[in-house]
């Protein structure tokens, strides 16, 4: 069986990239993508490009809040990662208040319009507890009451061979009628991968003409800084000379100019933030490239991000990241097919 698929807030394809590679066990089961959509033009064009060059058409660049549902295709499944800004730790977190909070009442209108078989949708772990927990408990309870059994599970992404900490909230929902219950994948059969950063960026090398390798030039203070920081220090935890210490107020944050530790998986790839958040190697005194980055969401290296430098690097840092997809895409599959996998309880 081939499940159609459609993508809310689609990005630049990490989950649709997933979904391409993923099939069930005995390979009687794939997903095809259908239409995406996208407020951010750049990330159009790279799911274009790198998705669907085939069917540029399918790609709909627009706010989600004017997206016409009725021009677009019938699906079998549907997936969405809506927008984390008002449910990140680092922010605001206004949840439901915020501009962005309520834009997940699209995929409940997808929903309840294409009636899909099966839908994926991610969040960061800050959405447990926006609005006091109220914001996870009425998105669980909307899902569910358009007639899907959801399983929400923090996902340790590290956990199942990405190289990198990155954790997210995935809610998998089936439609009640198909009778059919989802199983979280376990992470144990992930155990013995090497999912160190080392591991990831240097192994195999990144070739030279590689897509989106541009270095970012760095200040002779940053050189300086970065010489007193040991893998997996940051800014504040280093021993700095004083003339190098950053002269910051209240809260620190511990990413800033930290350097990753080659030994363990990198920690978060995010996608915004001014001077020190770039994420820094742990032996060169310089920022990672784009493509070092998307190493780390588990790109492939012939996968192209187009727009500027600072639009890639947004584009990546939003991403799911494409190893995590495509796990979470074949345990649908076997459910579908009736195949056993190991699994263990959701944690949520």
């Amino acid at each position: 069986m081939i499940f159609r698929m459609g993508e809310l807030f689609c990005g630049p394809g990490g989950l649709a990239y997933g979904a391409k590679l993923a099939q069930n066990r005995d390979g009687t089961q794939t997903i095809l993508h259908t239409w995406a959509n996208d407020i951010d033009k750049d990330a159009c064009e790279t799911y274009r490009y790198n998705i669907c060059p085939d069917r540029p058409e399918s790609v709909v660049t627009c706010d989600v809040r004017v997206l016409d549902f009725s021009s677009l295709m019938p699906i079998d499944a549907l997936a969405f990662g809506f927008p984390c800004n008002d449910y990140s730790i680092v922010g605001e977190r206004k949840g439901l208040a915020g501009e962005f909070g309520p834009l997940y009442q699209y995929g409940i209108k997808a929903l309840a319009q294409f009636r899909p078989m099966w839908f994926l949708a991610e969040n960061v772990g800050g959405l447990r507890g926006a609005n006091d927990g109220f914001a996870f408990q009425k998105i669980l309870r909307e899902l569910q009451s358009e007639g899907y059994f959801v399983t929400p599970h923090l996902y340790r992404f590290e956990e199942y061979g990405v190289p990198q900490t990155r954790h997210r909230i995935i809610l998998i929902g089936i439609r009640r009628d198909l009778d059919l219950k989802f199983h979280v994948p376990s992470p144990a059969s992930y155990a013995k991968l090497d999912n160190t950063c080392r591991k990831a960026l240097e192994d195999p090398p990144i070739p030279p003409d590689a897509p989106n390798q541009e270095s970012t030039r760095q200040s002779d203070t940053v050189i300086q800084r970065l010489a007193y920081i040991k893998p997996g220090q940051n800014a504040f935890t280093a021993q700095l000379p004083p003339e190098l210490k950053l002269k910051v107020r209240g809260a620190k944050i511990s990413q800033i100019y930290k350097r990753l530790d080659p030994n363990k998986p990198a920690y978060t790839v995010t996608g915004s933030g001014g001077g020190g958040t770039h994420m820094y190697h742990w032996s060169e005194p310089r920022a990672l490239t784009n493509r070092e980055r998307a190493r780390l969401q588990t790109f492939p290296d012939s996968y192209l991000f187009c727009g500027s430098k600072e639009s890639v690097r947004h584009q990546i840092g939003m991403a799911v990241p494409c190893l995590g997809a495509r796990i979470l895409f074949e345990a649908i599959l076997n459910t579908f097919a009736g195949i056993p996998y190991d699994h263990v309880e959701p944690n949520l």
